[in-house]
């Protein structure tokens, strides 16, 4: 019996079997077995990136994937080779958000307080189509993993891949813009060829655990979420939510942090020392999970299943 156990239950409060939430266990794991892992979002750039492999090394945490956000076409193709060559090294996938999307163009619903839900979807023929050769020119430079937060987007790349098109070891990462609420949009995206899918920051534990009833797939969720997100901090629940939610990709953003989209030169400095953080902000809750939640694992760096980066590229 734990300390928990012997107190909550002098007071009459059961928290569940072995003081775990009295919520379904997932029971699910990763291809390695592994239960959870790590990414770092919005990794803008080279230059970021580095500085999540260096805070990463001195904290002595395995981080398994980033993520970018400001679009891979802001990006040069010899800086996503930079990455990709990057992430091949570390066995750390690499992904970038597909380009084009509603709250970089010219029109105004997406900046509007009804319109801004779905900012990041894809308007019209002409910018769907940049966004399929913005995922074909980041393939050619070794990227493997991609964000996509517009559901004809999705099927395009999915029947892409069908055709031949594009490799067939492609990640689909459905973006937290587009974040299900309930198990059936859940399964709709994994159903139109989501490879992991973003849920929202704030769901409770037995929502979470609705949702990995009804899917498979990996789920991704912020254990702490940038400010526009919610600025949600649970990093001292890792070990709830991966007993639940298995396979998770936990997710660390940091609130009370300064927008970097879209990122550049400008503030580099400012999103290298943010990514920082949030590796040092995995750090400290991965203490926690060994705290409260034994016995879960985590998938080591170039684990199966990671859309990792080839480095086979040359810049054109």
């Amino acid at each position: 019996m734990t300390w928990s156990d012997e107190v909550f239950g002098a007071l009459g409060v059961s928290v569940g079997e072995a003081g775990q939430p009295a919520v379904p266990v997932s029971g699910r794991a990763f291809p390695d077995g592994a239960a959870f892992r790590i990414e770092i979002p919005s990794v803008e750039g080279p230059r970021v990136l580095a500085a999540v492999l260096a805070a990463a090394q001195a904290e002595g945490i395995t981080v398994n994937r980033v993520s970018q956000g400001s679009g891979a076409m802001l990006l040069r193709t010899a800086e996503m080779i930079d990455m990709a060559q990057s992430g091949a090294e570390s066995g750390v996938e690499v992904c970038l958000f597909v380009g084009p999307r509603e709250r970089f163009g010219v029109g105004a619903h997406p900046r509007s307080d009804d319109g801004r839900a779905h900012a990041d979807q894809v308007r019209g023929v002409r910018q769907l189509r940049y966004a399929v050769e913005d995922v074909l020119r980041a393939v050619e430079a070794g990227i493997r993993s991609f964000l996509v937060a517009d559901i004809g987007l999705l099927r395009t790349l999915r029947h892409a891949q069908t055709v031949g098109l594009l490799p067939a070891d492609l990640v689909w990462k459905v973006s937290v813009s587009m974040a299900p609420s309930n198990p059936v949009a859940l399964a709709v995206l994994a159903e139109l060829g989501a490879t992991t899918v973003n849920v929202p920051s704030d769901v409770t534990l037995a929502e979470l655990a609705e949702m990995r009833g009804a899917v498979t797939v990996p789920i991704d969720l912020y254990v702490e979420s940038p400010d526009p997100l919610g600025g949600v901090v649970r990093g001292q629940e890792l070990g709830d939510l991966v007993r639940v939610g298995a396979p998770l990709y936990a997710k660390f953003g940091l609130r009370n942090a300064r927008g970097l989209y879209p990122s550049g030169l400008h503030i580099v400095g400012d999103a290298a020392a943010i990514a920082a953080e949030k590796v040092h902000r995995a750090a400290v809750a991965l203490e926690w999970l060994d705290r409260m939640a034994t016995g879960l694992r985590q998938s080591g760096p170039g684990a199966p299943g990671l859309g990792l980066p080839v480095h086979n590229a040359v810049p054109g």
